[in-house]
């Protein structure tokens, strides 16, 4: 009889098991754990996400009920005490590198030709309450933040950075390296001369909004013919340059854009994109919203809400296989040309993570009485019919 791959096996296909070895051999993942390896505890930790098990114990329970299909996915047993020393010393960089390479593959498969390089950048909340008191308080919460830059058309988080709640936003994002033709989309927590200088000279755009401590003088007025956008209007569109003096002048163009939003007040944008429309501008701030959506999705459809170790290598390692995992279901939705929707497709996974089917099938229904064969008859055969 021809194997099949269960759902599980299929969804880990993406991982390019030669690269992961090199990912393990550069961080001497196997360093302290030679039974319980790198890949066995990277498969453990991204099960536990798809099949939404929220503790050590039922992490042990799913292993143990699913022992005949380790064979196959090159995994071993999973003891609670071995998976919680391992979320206790294995190397991060082990599972963030695995999450850069699954982001690139990503990347290559969901781009659309011809779409803008539109970049969000944000972070989110990490709350750990009086679970660890290692965790610092930023004035709100205590626990971590997640940073992330997002490529909203093809609905792929390119990069991933977990820091302290005290880390400032800016701090993070001035380490991403801008592309060339790419439109950077952040909010005003991002504000720093500098990191727009550097955006610019790339030859990169921004779009973010305008601190209210910010002095601006107007050089010239634009000509503003569409004025109605999306749930917005455009009230004003100039150029710009700041009003300051000393270091924090900034040698490129700006431009300043006032929308009064429909359901709110007014926001002042500023970007150093002179090309587009005001409209335009306006409607690529709006779809920041999208990774706001990124966020709440992740953490109401993954295990981020109890967590599995106190140390903060452990929460670090469990949020990384929550993107990994992310990832595996959005490469899977696309490779198989799926319509339903993402949420239905997790779920999906959740109830049949371990079942024998292609991916491309795991939406219909087993056939009813398998082992009962229909009869079958021959074209020539007489037939009868009774009055």
């Amino acid at each position: 009889m021809q194997y099949v791959n269960s759902i599980f096996g299929n969804l880990l296909k993406p991982i390019d098991r030669r690269e992961f070895r090199n990912v393990v051999e550069r961080h001497n993942g196997n360093a302290y754990d030679k039974s319980f390896k790198s890949w066995d505890h990277l498969v453990t930790m991204v099960g536990a996400q798809l099949s939404c098990a929220a503790s050590l114990r039922a992490v042990e329970a799913t292993s143990k009920a699913n022992a005949h299909q380790q064979y196959h996915l090159g995994v071993g047993n999973a003891a609670r005490s071995t998976l919680s020393r391992a979320n206790a010393r294995r190397p991060v960089g082990v599972f963030s590198d695995t999450f850069a390479m699954l982001a690139r593959k990503a990347d290559r498969h969901t781009r659309v030709e011809g779409a803008e390089m539109v970049r969000l950048i944000d972070s989110s909340p990490v709350p750990l309450g009086k679970m660890c008191k290692w965790a610092e308080w930023n004035g709100r919460i205590r626990g971590m933040k997640m940073h992330v830059v997002y490529h909203p058309g093809n609905d792929v988080p390119a990069c991933v950075e977990i820091t302290s709640a005290t880390v400032n936003d800016v701090e993070i994002g001035r380490q991403t390296e801008p592309e060339a033709g790419a439109t950077y989309v952040f909010d005003k927590a991002y504000c720093n001369f500098g990191w727009w200088k550097k955006i610019s000279t790339a030859g990169a755009f921004f779009v973010t909004r305008v601190k209210v401590s910010t002095r601006l003088r107007k050089t010239r007025s634009c000509y503003v013919r569409k004025k109605i956008g999306d749930g917005f209007r455009i009230i004003d569109d100039a150029e710009v340059m700041l009003a300051s003096t000393g270091n924090s002048r900034l040698p490129i163009p700006l431009r300043r854009i006032k929308v009064r939003r429909d359901e709110g007040g007014i926001i002042t944008l500023i970007t150093n994109d002179l090309k587009r429309t005001a409209v335009q501008i306006a409607a690529l701030y709006k779809s920041r919203w999208q990774i706001e959506l990124l966020f709440r999705w992740i953490k109401q459809h993954l295990n981020l809400k109890k967590f599995m170790g106190k140390n903060d290598n452990a929460i670090r390692l469990q949020i990384i296989a929550a993107m990994i995992a992310y990832l595996l279901l959005r490469l899977a939705r696309q490779l198989n040309s799926l319509r339903m929707l993402p949420l239905r497709f997790a779920e999906l996974v959740c109830q049949r993570l371990f079942m024998r089917k292609p991916v491309a099938e795991i939406g219909t229904p087993p056939p009813v009485n398998p082992s009962r064969r229909k009869p079958e008859f021959s074209p020539d055969q007489l037939g009868f019919a009774y009055a």
